[in-house]
């Protein structure tokens, strides 16, 4: 069986994974809001945020058209990757805005919420998680990429 885009669909899996894993983990090793665990004391923490917003806290409060936002953004991308045969790096990076999209989308319509742990303390950075990561990784490698110049699917330079 030849499957369309493969590294799309094993990124937005593993991302997938492992977005619910420690979103999972933050919920179950934490008992309230601002719990933190100091790895690296002022420099990087593991602290529980529930999170209403967009990635890094943007548009907090605005969960309802959020997670219609989230699914659109995650539907889209599931029809063109099953429709466009992408290069690598598209791959890549769609497939990481996917997992990203959908691990938030999941919880916004599961809990109303998104779990955010990750803070960076030393540069004063709002609380995010693993989904808000890769969708960054992801439009990163898509706008690095649009830089470039364009080549056909068929060149075997590309």
């Amino acid at each position: 069986m030849n499957v369309k885009n493969p590294w799309f669909w094993t990124l937005a899996l593993i991302g997938l994974i492992l977005d619910r894993t420690s979103k999972s983990w933050a919920a179950d090793h934490f008992t309230a809001q601002g719990d933190t665990i100091p790895l690296l004391p002022n420099i990087f923490h593991l602290t529980y945020a529930l999170n209403t917003g967009a990635a890094f806290s943007l548009f907090s409060g605005g969960v309802d058209w959020l997670r219609w936002l989230s699914i659109g953004v995650s539907l889209a991308l599931i029809v063109f990757a099953l429709v466009k045969r992408l290069l690598l790096i598209e791959q890549l990076g769609y497939g990481l805005v996917f997992a990203g999209a959908a691990g938030n989308g999941f919880c916004r319509f599961a809990y109303g919420h998104v779990v955010d742990f990750l803070d960076f303390r030393w540069i004063n950075f709002p609380v995010f998680n693993l989904a808000d990561v890769f969708i960054c990784i992801g439009i990163i490698l898509l706008l690095g990429d649009s830089f470039r110049p364009s080549r056909s699917l068929h060149d075997p330079q590309s």
